[in-house]
């Protein structure tokens, strides 16, 4: 288990790096779709789960550089899996849940949403057949019943805006704050 000086160091770290193929980097797509959560009245869970959704990308880096993206040499990460064991114990199931499933709420809306699948990025559309493409109707509906499922779809929708470049955000230290107001006492 990390705790939240670990993440932040994490962040110090790496959060430098460009996120996959957009124009701001990991820390900056974290702050941005942590502070779209913010935005929306969400509360200190989904905001942290918004924050470190893709920590999993800094904790198992497959880049070969600071702007390379492993999905252009058809690699997935499972960032989504891989950052839940370095999480469970510090935060309760509901922060983890998103986490977990902010790229099946992906494959999801892909199903659901009308023009989803056109307004994502090279490298979303990239990440989505290496993650198994778009769900049929029957996996939407298995999908969407599963507990922390429509958090996901909220995450998802915020992660998907969190790629603008110079936006303004609340810092690290911030979010950290909600983080810990949501921490399982340890």
């Amino acid at each position: 288990m990390i705790d939240l000086p670990d993440i932040q160091l994490l962040f110090a770290r790496l959060g430098a790096h460009q996120y996959s193929g957009e124009p701001v980097t990991q820390l900056e797509h974290a702050l941005q779709t942590a502070h779209l959560a913010e935005q929306s009245d969400a509360d200190d869970e989904l905001v942290t789960a918004c924050l470190l959704h893709d920590l999993g990308h800094l904790l198992n880096d497959q880049s070969i550089d600071e702007t390379d993206s492993p999905t252009l040499r058809g690699v997935d990460d499972t960032h989504q899996y891989f950052a839940l064991p370095f999480l469970r114990g510090l935060f309760p199931d509901r922060v983890l849940d998103a986490i977990r499933l902010h790229v099946d709420a992906k494959r999801y809306l892909c199903q659901t949403r009308p023009g989803y699948f056109d307004m994502l990025s090279a490298d979303s559309k990239r990440s989505l057949q290496l993650q198994g493409g778009a769900f049929d109707a029957v996996q939407a509906q298995g999908f969407i019943a599963q507990p922390g499922a429509r958090d996901a779809v909220r995450l998802r929708l915020w992660d998907d805006l969190a790629k603008q470049e110079g936006l303004r955000t609340p810092t690290l230290a911030h979010f950290l704050a909600r983080a810990q107001r949501c921490a399982l006492a340890g």
